[in-house]
């Protein structure tokens, strides 16, 4: 008689691929209980919300098994989310990749078999003040894995099957400030191709392009490895309201790298992060926040509405009203889609090195989305070239 198969935790991730990297750890961590764990976000009081929406309906689907919550809500948020009806315990988010928060013995968690893509946390924590940003309170300072553990992790995934592996981190070009001698991400990037030479696809996370170092540049630039795509932290298009949250970086940088980019590697792909409706944003910052997405040709925008986080500085500052935060959320997320059609439409009758994923899609090296032919398997690395654009997809 076959041993019944073992129990496989129920894992609910919200939010930043942080999140989606150790929610894979717990995931491997946990193996054999029955339990069921948010992994929260606490980005936007939106991000807070679905939270506690995620809590209800994980109780309502597993009214018998132990919930969990972890992750920055749970941190930044405690006691309300504590106080849940629902919720049968918190672990810390600086403990929750720790087998003994979870009362099993300590030892170290084997890592998931990876078919498509491994999301590997290089780094944690962040020691900047954005005047927005409640994610530190929620995260910690920074702290960076050393290069042997993060060879270690990408051995672990390549041996797993994984074709592509993804560098993440809170604020990830600020890894290894912390570490001996102070190695800068251009560093690492380097060391793993250099130990891994048959790893066909390495992609960075959200970076901070003012941290960008001369290594790290020429390996976007240069290395085909290093996916053709870059992925800015950029907040805002306004010089105003970039000092105002105090960013470190002004339009006029991310503008020159982008175009520096751009010329050495044409095929470049750029997605930003930005924020609408920052306290005291005008119609013409507005228009300055629009103007970059045009001017970088952002195809990857990820959009926020402001919401006020107690406890940071800028929830002191003059608030710009709701529906005006909406209306100008809806004009970016607008722009951006305007960006990625007219940008989808010149892939068409190109042939791309697709990675398949298990729902029927995969991405190219630029992180285009493409429909895969029926029956591909996941993991497997496919020439494919669109005829058409379809819900978004190349197909």
């Amino acid at each position: 008689m076959n041993a019944p198969a073992p129990l496989e935790p129920t894992i609910v991730s919200l939010g930043c691929r942080m999140n989606i990297a150790e929610s894979e750890r717990m995931r491997a961590m946990l193996r054999g209980q029955d339990v069921v764990v948010i992994n929260s976000c606490a980005v936007t009081s939106e991000a807070v919300r679905q939270t506690r929406q995620a809590i209800r309906r994980a109780r309502a689907d597993h009214p018998a098994a132990r919930l969990v919550v972890t992750g920055c809500a749970a941190e930044i948020d405690r006691a309300r989310i504590g106080g849940m009806d629902e919720v049968d315990g918190i672990i810390a988010n600086t403990a929750k990749l720790d087998p003994r928060s979870w009362n099993i013995p300590a030892h170290d968690a084997p890592l998931v078999p990876a078919r498509t893509r491994a999301f590997i946390a290089v780094q944690n924590g962040c020691d900047h003040a954005c005047t927005f940003c409640i994610i530190p309170q929620g995260r910690g300072v920074s702290r960076s894995l050393g290069i042997a553990a993060v060879l270690h992790e990408v051995e672990t995934h390549l041996a797993a099957g994984a074709q592509e592996v993804v560098l993440t981190g809170v604020d990830l070009t600020s890894w290894g400030h912390d570490l001996p001698g102070a190695p800068r991400l251009g560093a690492l990037v380097e060391a793993i191709l250099a130990a891994f030479p048959a790893l066909p696809r390495l992609r960075l996370s959200s970076v901070d392009g003012i941290e960008i170092d001369d290594v790290l540049f020429d390996l976007i630039a240069h290395e085909p490895r290093v996916m053709p795509h870059l992925h800015l932290s950029l907040q805002h298009g306004a010089d105003l309201i970039l000092k105002r949250m105090k960013r470190r970086h002004l339009r006029r940088d991310a503008v020159d790298l982008v175009a520096r980019l751009q010329a050495l590697r044409p095929e470049i792909a750029i997605g930003a992060d930005l924020i609408a409706g920052f306290p005291t944003e005008s119609d013409a910052h507005h228009a300055d926040n629009l103007a970059i997405i045009r001017e970088l040709c952002i195809v990857h925008g990820h959009v926020f509405p402001y919401s006020p986080r107690p406890g940071t500085p800028a929830a002191r500052m003059p608030q710009i009203p709701p529906a005006v935060v909406k209306e100008r959320a809806a004009a970016l997320r607008s722009a951006v889609a305007a960006e990625r059609s007219a940008w989808l439409h010149t892939l068409i009758g190109r042939p791309f090195a697709v990675l398949a994923e298990r729902d029927g899609t995969g991405y190219a090296p630029n992180y285009a989305r493409f429909r895969l032919p029926p029956g591909t398997p996941p993991g497997e690395v496919v020439m494919i070239t669109a005829h058409t654009i379809k819900e978004g997809l190349l197909a």
